[in-house]
Order: structure tokens, then C-alpha cells, then sequence
């Protein structure tokens, strides 16, 4: 029986089920072709107690975490985001030479570098061993391992206890919540600041980003659930904004209870979540009921430029993207390879579905007829840098909220609530 992940209640009910799938960011050597893959259900429900979003069933970290394939330096926007959210929580908490900042889930330390440039102290945490070997020059300190209660006793008997802590896109992959938050106060000064960004739930809805859901993300957050986690282990939310990046994101920042006002912006989107329905259960049924139309039009566009004679080749190979390929049932049949500038996935192929991961230059030098944006949400940088491609008369297919086929680069197709970032 599921228990939810932030209040234990076993009143998780199922809304989305999008069948059973191979690891995300799992992509295959040519030589790993052959074998079995180990798959998993893939299944979202709600918890009806506390109302957070989550997976129903749990894959070990040790088998996603260990070894991965996603680089935030390969992106240009993740890239110039990193480094302003790093001038953010520096000019916010007045940090200077002797302080410290940790990044938990450092990736291949982008970010920490960005505060390494701001004169602060740095460590990151991250379990991947292949990123910190890859990583191992740029000078940033690196316990190599999951962050938890007992991890974070090491690192503060180790380097001492840290004016702000980071966890960009690493908060929705924490199955043992209540552990996790137990090592955020250990290792945070009393007058630190713990710093979440993470895939907000109310933009997923509206945009129908069901690719976001994969077996990494056992969490999908809104403000409303994350509150309660936090007041309930001595920690409070003390501001929160909506971001753009990706496809919306909210960045929440945490401090020990008592430590610092609580600005108006928490209830003020509380008050956003409710309105848009966020806390009843029919509001997921229809989000499941658009996914399945989506499915349907999708994959019928694909399917009839197919029978047309078109050649169909895929931009991106983020695991968000083999989320879509499974549900829709997309091989190499229809998609005739992906590219991708990480060299990391370069030669290697899509967990699942098997269709080859080549880098962008393919692109130019084959022209297919069309390309899916699988990284939808990186389409303005890509679509910039591949403006050639459109001038040769090529045409990208933007597959979520709605399928739409762009033939020419747009000024903007941002789809997440345009905000300001909290300063």
C-alpha cells in the first residue's frame, strides 16, 4: 500500500497511469542492446489527507543516481539561470569568504562554480561518481553520496555548517522526505538558508507537461503540501516565487522557525493553488483525460507524416523525452534518431524505445522533414541555435500543451507564468 511521502497517510488515490516503462536517463550502449532492461510501473496518484502529488511506486536511487547522464552545463539558459540564482542567495544573505554554501544534487557542479565565482566557500553533494570523475578539476569540494541525516553529520563534522544550502531540481527525486529535512537542519546555521527549486505542480497541470513525470520525480510540488513537511520538522517557508525556467518552476526559500518574517508571497500563491483547484481530486481526472487526448493527437500527426513519406528525427534526449516516447509508443520506426548536444548520451540510445542519440550537426547535414521537440522546454535556446535548420525549410513539432509545428523561429514560446525570480 503507498504511503504518501509527507504525512504517511495510506489515502494516496491513482489519477495517471502511464503504463510501465524503462529508467528515464538509463540510455543504452550499443553493446546493451540485446539485454533485458528492467522496467517499472509508472503510476501518479494524490495523497487525500495532505494533498501532495506523487509517484505510487518507488525505483532504489542507488539505481537511477549512481551513474547519470544529465549535465546542467549543457544547456545555455539552465546555464545563465544557475548563475543568477547563485547572485541571488549571495546578495540576499550577505555572504562573503568564510561562508559556506552546499549544493545538494551538485550534477556536474555548474552552479557551484557560479558561487565559487562569487567568493563564498562551496561543497557539493551528489551520489553520481561519474559526474565528480568528470568534474574532478574545477576545484569545488565534493562528498560523493546521498544527502541525509547521517551524511550531513559527516559533512558538518567535515566542513562545518553552511549559511545557505541549494537543491535545484533535486527536491522531487527525495523518496525519505522526512530524513532529507532532518539533514537540511543539521547542516544549516542558525541563521542559513535552505533554497528549493524544483517543477511546480500547478504549471505541469496546465500545460500538460505529463513527460515530466518519470521515475526520478517522486514528487510533484505544490506550496500548499511543502508547507506542512516543513512546519512539521522545525523549519519554516519564508518566501516562494514562480519562475520560468523549464516549464515553471517554484523556488521556495527555508529557514529555521522564527528566524526571519514570512513575506506575503506564500499566501499569496496558496491562495493561486486553491483557486486553480489544486486541493480537489477532479482536477487531476481531467488533467489525466488531456493527457490521453494528447496521446491521441500526438501520436495520430506522427503517425500520418509518417505514412506521407516524411523523415522525423527528435531534438533532445532529456528523460522527460522517453516519457513521451513510451506512453505514445514511439520507436526508431517512426523517429529516426534524436540529437543531443551532451556527449554524455552521444552514441547511445533511448531507454525502451532504442532509437539512437547522435549530436546536433546531424541535423544540418541530413535535414529530415521534421523535428520533435522533445526538450520543449528549452524551445526558445533551441530553437535560435537552430535557425539554420528552419531557414533550410525544416519544421519542429512542439508536442505539449497542444501539438502545434512551427516552421520558422518565434520570438518567444515561453509557457511557464512569466514572474519575477525573488530577489
Amino acid at each position: 500500500m503507498t504511503r504518501c511521502l509527507v504525512c504517511e497517510s495510506t489515502k494516496v488515490e491513482l489519477f495517471l497511469d502511464l503504463g510501465v516503462t524503462a529508467l528515464a536517463n538509463k540510455f543504452l550502449a550499443a553493446e546493451e542492446l540485446g539485454q533485458l532492461e528492467p522496467t517499472y510501473p509508472l503510476r501518479v496518484g494524490r495523497c487525500r489527507d495532505c494533498t501532495h502529488v506523487q509517484l505510487m511506486e518507488h525505483v532504489p536511487p542507488a539505481e537511477m543516481f549512481t551513474e547519470y547522464l544529465y549535465m546542467s552545463s549543457a544547456s545555455d539558459t539552465l546555464r545563465a539561470h544557475l548563475d543568477g540564482l547563485s547572485e541571488v542567495v549571495v546578495r540576499r544573505g550577505r555572504l562573503g569568504s568564510s561562508d559556506l554554501v552546499i549544493d545538494i544534487g551538485c550534477n556536474d557542479g555548474t552552479l557551484l562554480t557560479a558561487f565559487s565565482r562569487r567568493g563564498v566557500k562551496t561543497l557539493g553533494v551528489d551520489p553520481a561518481k561519474n559526474l565528480a570523475a568528470l568534474a574532478k578539476d574545477d576545484g569545488v569540494a565534493r562528498y560523493i553520496g546521498f544527502f541525509s541525516s547521517k551524511s550531513a553529520q559527516e559533512i558538518v563534522d567535515r566542513w562545518g555548517r553552511a549559511s545557505a544550502m541549494t537543491a535545484t531540481n533535486t527536491f522531487p527525486h527525495i523518496p525519505a522526505l522526512r530524513d532529507f529535512v532532518a539533514g537540511i537542519k543539521t547542516a544549516l546555521a542558525p541563521e542559513g538558508v535552505f533554497v528549493i527549486e524544483a517543477h511546480y505542480l500547478l504549471d505541469l497541470l496546465n500545460q500538460v507537461a505529463f513527460d515530466t513525470v518519470y521515475h526520478e520525480h517522486v514528487s510533484y510540488w505544490a506550496l500548499g503540501p511543502m508547507l506542512r513537511l516543513f512546519r512539521e520538522t522545525g523549519l519554516e517557508v519564508v518566501d516562494v516565487a514562480r519562475l520560468p525556467i523549464h516549464h515553471g518552476q517554484l523556488r521556495v526559500f527555508v529557514q529555521h522557525v522564527g528566524r526571519a518574517p514570512v513575506q506575503p508571497s506564500v499566501e499569496r500563491i496558496l491562495l493561486q493553488e486553491r483557486a486553480a483547484g489544486l486541493e480537489q481530486f477532479d482536477t487531476y481526472q481531467t488533467f489525466a483525460a488531456r493527457v490521453q487526448e494528447l496521446k491521441v493527437s500526438l501520436g495520430r500527426t506522427l503517425r500520418d507524416l509518417r505514412a506521407g513519406g516524411a523523415r522525423i528525427a527528435g531534438y533532445g534526449a532529456p528523460a522527460k523525452g522517453n516519457t513521451l516516447l513510451s506512453f505514445l509508443d514511439l520507436g526508431s520506426d517512426l523517429i529516426e534518431y534524436i540529437v543531443d548536444k551532451s556527449p554524455l548520451k552521444q552514441g547511445r540510445y533511448t531507454p525502451g524505445t532504442h532509437i539512437p542519440v547522435v549530436p546536433p550537426q546531424r541535423l544540418l547535414d541530413d535535414q529530415p522533414d521534421y523535428v520533435v521537440l522533445l526538450a520543449w522546454n528549452f524551445a526558445d535556446e533551441i530553437l535560435k541555435q537552430q535557425a539554420e535548420y528552419l531557414h533550410r525549410g525544416g519544421k519542429f513539432i512542439l508536442p505539449v500543451p497542444q501539438v502545434r509545428i512551427i516552421t520558422r523561429e518565434p520570438i518567444s514560446l515561453s509557457l511557464a507564468a512569466s514572474t519575477a525570480e525573488a530577489t
